[in-house]
């Protein structure tokens, strides 16, 4: 029979055994995630043309193929630090005017943490799109227009626990979904992130009450072992009614 100094220690070893467990499986996460940077060209293709983080090149392959970005437009970017999307929107629309000889566009970032600032890019740093603030804000910069297109490459936390997190994304999409039926004028368009999974059909087909055309998009820029794709919706037709609350809300 174990001493009771020994059993009442044995809850401290163990409690120990599990912290030095779950550090190794961070410190092996973190080596790991290193070595594919290390490993990853668009890691180094960002460096070298000055974009803050390799998902510039998903919306630069994605607007090759869709031509949704063109001088001129109007966007706004949600969820968009550290700002390579808008980065991307405000090059391909002349936001900064830069070309002189083609159409000035309007770039708007949103995003919970801060975005450094980024020439010809209205930035709304630590703000959730999802509130009423937000949405008033967005108006006040606006005024009395509307935009050609919304963009989310929003993904939330990882929990680590695979439905939850799907279902959290989802969340995520209704919501930026809700904000472009607020905001984006007659045919314009929205893009944005999802991961794979048997609520894509239904979202998809929710979308397609709000958009004429809806495209599922996998670029070469997404990592192979990512579940991640993007849906774009085309067309905006209107809002024929006021939004539910629930899955809208």
């Amino acid at each position: 029979m174990l001493s009771p100094r020994l059993s009442r220690a044995e809850p401290l070893n163990y409690t120990r055994m599990c912290f030095l467990v779950n550090c190794l499986k961070r410190l092996k996460s973190s080596q790991q995630w290193l070595s594919r940077q290390k490993a990853d060209p668009y890691v180094e293709k960002a460096k070298i043309y000055n974009y803050r983080c390799r998902s510039a090149f998903k919306l630069l392959e994605m607007n090759e193929k869709t031509n949704i970005l063109t001088p001129g437009l109007s966007v706004i970017d949600l969820g968009a630090s550290p700002g390579s999307w808008t980065q991307v929107a405000v090059q391909k629309t002349n936001a900064d005017g830069s070309d002189k000889t083609k159409p000035k566009g309007m770039v708007l970032s949103i995003d919970k943490l801060q975005i450094f600032p980024i020439e010809g890019a209205t930035i709304m740093s630590n703000m959730d799109f999802s509130t009423i603030e937000a949405h008033d804000k967005v108006i006040a910069v606006l005024g009395d227009k509307k935009v050609d297109l919304v963009l989310s490459d929003m993904a939330p936390s990882a929990t680590g626990v695979k439905e939850l997190d799907k279902d959290r994304i989802i969340g995520l999409c209704y919501m930026a979904i809700r904000f472009a039926a607020l905001v984006t004028k007659i045919n314009g368009n929205l893009l944005f992130k999802v991961w794979d999974g048997k609520e894509v059909p239904i979202l998809e087909m929710d979308l397609e009450r709000f958009y004429r055309n809806i495209k599922i998009l996998k670029p070469k820029a997404s990592r192979s072992d990512s579940s991640e794709k993007y849906i774009l919706a085309r067309g905006f037709k209107g809002i024929q009614r006021p939004l539910e609350s629930g899955r809208w809300g």
